[in-house]
């Protein structure tokens, strides 16, 4: 087995292609078995402004986006590619848009405890499928508990702030490096490509990085 390439992933919680270029770097990953990998998911915000407590979905789609017919029209292709990389997008159960600046804290401390991927995963269930409001603190200690984290714990670190400051460094600092749309994938801090590419096109960027490392 190859020494580790580190693959950092620059997402937010509530971003469908995020969902959908985690599906596509896992199939990546799979095509390459004798290689190993650290992989780190970092956050980002598509949308910063929105309040702590969240807003109707109806009213920030339509806010953002226009009308409903829009809306569904985006909604359609999103639908049928999440079919085909084994996600039941279900867009009509979101009723919620959340401040996700919690929910990456979580993730945070989920890499701590070796459960980031299960975390991240779960969470996008949550809010893609389930329709979960990921806002809410009791949505997010449910889904700790669901992977494993202590969920008293988790409930102490929500309610004291920890690690806020931290997390928004990143997510500026993301910015700083100027990155501007997600998912945005990161290998071995050489090279880098956003948008949620095929699995072939990541397994070539890997390949490459790999290739530069020797």
């Amino acid at each position: 087995m190859s020494a580790p390439i580190a693959i950092d992933i620059v997402s937010d919680v509530v971003c469908p292609w995020c969902y959908v270029g985690k599906k596509r770097l896992e199939a990546a990953l799979r095509m390459l078995p004798e290689q190993s990998f650290a992989i780190f998911w970092r956050p980002f915000q598509l949308d910063p402004t929105i309040p702590k407590e969240g807003m109707p979905r109806k009213t920030y789609l339509e806010r953002k986006f226009g009308s409903p017919e829009r809306l569904a029209q985006m909604h359609a292709p999103l639908i049928e590619i999440g079919k085909a990389e084994g996600i039941p997008f279900a867009f009509d159960k979101i009723t919620r848009s959340p401040n996700t600046l919690d929910a990456h804290r979580l993730i945070r401390w989920a890499h701590e405890a070796g459960k980031q991927d299960e975390m991240v995963s779960r969470l996008y269930a949550l809010y893609f499928t389930e329709g979960a409001d990921i806002g809410k603190p009791e949505v997010l200690v449910k889904a700790a508990t669901d992977v494993g984290l202590d969920g008293a714990l988790v409930t102490q670190l929500l309610a004291n702030g920890a690690d806020l400051d931290p997390v928004i460094a990143e997510i500026n600092g993301a910015g700083k490096m100027g990155i501007t749309g997600v998912p945005t994938f990161i290998f071995a801090s050489r090279f880098a490509i956003s948008g949620a590419h095929p699995a072939e096109t990541i397994k070539k960027a890997i390949e490459q990085t790999a290739l530069t490392a020797r």
